[in-house]
């Protein structure tokens, strides 16, 4: 073998060690960028050839880890949080504002009249129009369910949501939902998109729910006058309660005192005829025994209470022969008085 050709042969070697060492770099690159990492609120599913390796059961979920999976395109890891808060937004009843403006606070300038193409609305169950827009979180509990029944389940629970507050307004008056009800309005939203939910199987459950609902800008003012007339009227109805609750609480009391006292004096009165029928039934035998003694005994208690304020008291006793004896007064003029300077003539 010539010069040239052990040149050659040694550079076609050093060549070849250089690929071999290239392609086993690649090898083993190749299967390192296997390995990916579930999360603790995580859950992995593998797709080999676009299709989940383990059905679509809960068996193709993969634990939180170090997994591995071949690379793409052969197969594909796809995490999908569980317990990560989702959320999104239903602007279908709202007025068209910038990302600035809603930062700010501030909202576009009304125009005369409603714009259908810039703002958006929702009919009341009474035939007035309001703007209301809603905000729903949730999360995913049906991972498979979610990822492979639909092209895109976030899209899905935005419908549901856009659905639900247009029907709940149609079941609500203007004044429930700006004022008397919000609440109420709210919890029917929040009920329509859990039904929606269930029914089309999206695999998430709903954490929150909240609706935010404003007059239209172009009335906003009448509907401030209706709100204070409203205010006002609650305050006097508030008052009037409140004015009857005491009456009645007074009247209560009053009565209850009445009885008490009426009770008192029927236990007091009913005590007291006993006691005098107990002591007359005592007394009614010694009275059949000796008459004469009961009467006087009662003539003398009734004297003493006859002349208890008598200045003189004169007892005149009966003469031995049975006569009457004649009691005579002697009466004198009431002296005169003595007459003082002031009479003199």
């Amino acid at each position: 073998m010539d010069a040239g050709s052990q040149a050659l042969s040694e550079a076609l070697k050093s060549s070849f060690a250089i690929v071999k060492f290239v392609m086993g770099l690649l090898v083993l690159v190749f299967i390192f960028s296997g390995f990916f990492t579930v999360g603790p609120q995580q859950r992995a599913i593998v797709l080999r050839f676009g299709k989940p390796v383990g059905g679509e059961t809960e068996k193709a979920l993969l634990a939180p880890g170090l997994h591995w999976c071949a690379p793409y395109p052969i197969e594909e890891a796809v995490l999908v949080s569980i317990s990560g808060i989702q959320q999104v937004k239903s602007t279908v009843g709202w007025y068209a504002v910038t990302p600035e403006q809603e930062l700010a606070g501030t909202e576009p300038m009304a125009g005369m009249t409603l714009n259908p193409a810039q703002d958006g609305y929702v009919f009341t169950a009474d035939g007035n129009i309001v703007h209301s827009r809603a905000t729903l979180t949730y999360r995913i509990n049906l991972p498979v369910n979610y990822t492979f029944d639909f092209v895109n389940a976030s899209n899905a629970v935005q419908n549901a949501l856009d659905n639900s507050l247009v029907w709940a307004a149609s079941h609500f008056t203007v004044d429930d939902i700006l004022t008397r009800d919000v609440l109420g309005f709210r919890e029917a939203v929040r009920r329509r998109v859990v039904d929606l939910i269930d029914k089309q199987g999206l695999g998430v459950i709903v954490e929150q729910c909240s609706v935010q609902s404003v007059p239209p800008r172009q009335v906003k003012d009448a509907f401030a006058d209706v709100l204070k007339a409203e205010v006002g009227r609650s305050k006097v109805l508030n008052d009037a309660r409140s004015y009857e609750n005491q009456v009645l609480s007074k009247a209560s009391a009053d009565a209850r005192g009445r009885i008490n006292l009426a009770e008192s004096e029927r236990a007091r009165l009913v005590q007291d005829v006993r006691s005098q029928a107990e002591r007359f039934n005592e007394l009614l035998p010694k009275y059949r025994a000796n008459p004469t003694l009961f009467v006087q005994q009662r003539l003398t208690e009734t004297l003493g209470h006859v002349y208890t304020n008598v200045q003189d008291k004169i007892f005149v006793t009966e003469s031995p022969d049975g006569n009457p004896k004649e009691l005579r007064y002697l009466f004198n003029r009431e002296p005169a008085k003595p007459k003082t300077e002031e009479n003199k003539p």
